[in-house]
This record gives C-alpha cells, sequence and structure tokens, in this order.
C-alpha cells in the first residue's frame, strides 16, 4: 500500500473517509445535483466526469408517502426487535433504519426542496472537484479519503478499497478556503459546506469530528516550542504510550483548554487505534470537558 505524505514543512492534521453527500429531506431522500449559480444542472459540462444517476425530485404527494413508509418501518422494526429482546433478554445487537432526522433544515432551498453538493459558476474551484467523490459513479469498492494539513485540503482515491495503491485526485490551497460549515441536516449529521473565496461551494459527507475541528477558521495551532514544561511533559507521555510515528499536533480551543493529537497509522490493524487525544490546561494538568473543545 502507498500511503499518501505531506511535503517537508508542513503538518497532517486529519485524514477521513469523505463523499458527495445526499439529501434525506422526502423529496430529495438519497439523491444529489451539480448546480450553477441559475440552478442549472451541470454535471454534464464538467471535464472528464463519467455519466451518473439522473434524479428527480419526488412529487409532495411521493415525499408523504416515502417519509410515511421509512416511520412505518421504523416502528415495525421496534416491534419486531421488542419481541425478539422480550424472547432473548437484554443486549440484543439487532440494529435497524436509522431514526428520522429531529433537526430543523438550515437552509430549506437547498436541503428540502433541492440538494445540490456543488455550487459553482463556470471556471470556480468547485468545478474541478473529482467525479470519484461521487458513489454513485464509481465502483463500490472505490474510496475516497480527504487529508487536511495546515496547508491545504488534499484528496487521494483508493481504487481498490482499504489498503490498495493511492491516487492523488485533487487539492486546494487552504488560502481559497473561505468557510467552513457544519450541517446537523443530514444523515449521521456529518455534512461540511465548504465555500470557496471565488463563492463556489460543495456539500460532503464527511465521518470525524477532526476533519471539521481542522477546517474551522480560526484555527490556532500551537508550535511545540511553544508549550509550557507541564504542556511538554503530557505531550510527551502521549506520544510514548501511544507509539504512534507521527508529530502530534496541539491546538487551541474556544474554552481556552489545550488538545493535543496524534494520529495513528493509516490503515491500522482490526481494533487499532486511529488516534489518540489529550485534553490539558496551560500546566499540562487534566481539565473537565467543556463545549467546543473537541467538535469546533
Amino acid at each position: 500500500m502507498t500511503t499518501w505524505q505531506p511535503r517537508p514543512g508542513e503538518l497532517l492534521l486529519a485524514r477521513c473517509l469523505v463523499t458527495f453527500a445526499t439529501g434525506i429531506a422526502p423529496k430529495v431522500a438519497g439523491m444529489q445535483w451539480f448546480r450553477d449559480t441559475d440552478r442549472n444542472d451541470i454535471q454534464g459540462e464538467l471535464p472528464d466526469w463519467p455519466e451518473g444517476p439522473v434524479y428527480t425530485p419526488h412529487s409532495e404527494g411521493g415525499g408523504r408517502a416515502l417519509s410515511a413508509g421509512r416511520t412505518a418501518l421504523t416502528a415495525l422494526f421496534a416491534v419486531v426487535v421488542g419481541g425478539l429482546e422480550t424472547l432473548a433478554g437484554s443486549g440484543s445487537a439487532i440494529k435497524g433504519p436509522s431514526g428520522p432526522v429531529k433537526t430543523p433544515p438550515e437552509d430549506p432551498e437547498n436541503e428540502v426542496e433541492d440538494f445540490p453538493v456543488m455550487w459553482a459558476a463556470p471556471n470556480t474551484l468547485a468545478r474541478t472537484l473529482p467525479w470519484q467523490l461521487d458513489r454513485g459513479r464509481r465502483r463500490a469498492s472505490y474510496q475516497t479519503k480527504a487529508f487536511v494539513t495546515d496547508q491545504r485540503i488534499v484528496l487521494i482515491g483508493y481504487p481498490g478499497g482499504r489498503g490498495s495503491e493511492a491516487e492523488v485526485l485533487w487539492e486546494c490551497d487552504r488560502r481559497d478556503i473561505a468557510a467552513v460549515e457544519r450541517r446537523a441536516y443530514s444523515r449521521d449529521k456529518a455534512d461540511t459546506v465548504i465555500r470557496f473565496t471565488d463563492g463556489s461551494w460543495c456539500r460532503l459527507h464527511v465521518h470525524t469530528g477532526e476533519w471539521f475541528r481542522y477546517l474551522t477558521i480560526p484555527n490556532e495551532l500551537i508550535p511545540l516550542d511553544a508549550l509550557t514544561p507541564g504542556q511538554h511533559r503530557t505531550v510527551d507521555d502521549m506520544v510514548t504510550e501511544s507509539g504512534f510515528s507521527a508529530p502530534p499536533v496541539v491546538s487551541r480551543r474556544p474554552s481556552g483548554n489545550f488538545l493535543a493529537e496524534q494520529l495513528g497509522p493509516e490503515d491500522p490493524p482490526v481494533g487499532g487505534r486511529i488516534s489518540v487525544q489529550r485534553l490539558m490546561g496551560l500546566n499540562g494538568e487534566e481539565v473537565p470537558l467543556q463545549p467546543g473543545d473537541h467538535d469546533f
């Protein structure tokens, strides 16, 4: 397996699986569109993109029926699982469909009535995103990961899935990013909208909070040589215990606490850790978790 590595002097902050998002509102559930600023479909204009699915939003009636059907399915599943648990005792490992998202949409025009995952005028950065982010255009085994550094975002493709050779698909400088917005009205509350400085944007589905944390602007990274002696001891202990080779990263959180993190290997063994963390105060002491220490 060939893994991607940052350039000399570039600090790797996070990596995660990433794809274009899909809608969850009944009218656009499981769908996605690629739009220009007049809301025209532009997927046929994107260079070197293979053909992909063409979606038609559900009608209002059809959307309500779909929503009702999902609710009924969830209720039926709960009854069945409840009966099985009664027979088998507590601790059932059976899992069913996710419950409805209770968070209200923040942007109904683009989350309920339509669901663009690319919004881009001609010659803008969002139009350069790779088609491999679209699960409807790639093989089921294909994976895409985002690597976030202190200088850029790099998208890497793995044609054979986990453990296969890596190919660089796309990258952008962090200076080209104007804003990053986490969207709770999404599957697993895992969608992120990235707005570029040229006015274009994309909506991606990700699987780790580190992605959002290290794309937030501003993001106050603390150089290791600026740590207090107590913080140095805490970070050194973390590195010794983990055995990981990646350099540790320390950031000042909105609460004033300091979060030290270290990434593990990209392809850890089953049950292995992806990263280790220590939340500490000014002197390296353990501190209680506060809102924003991890997610924002």
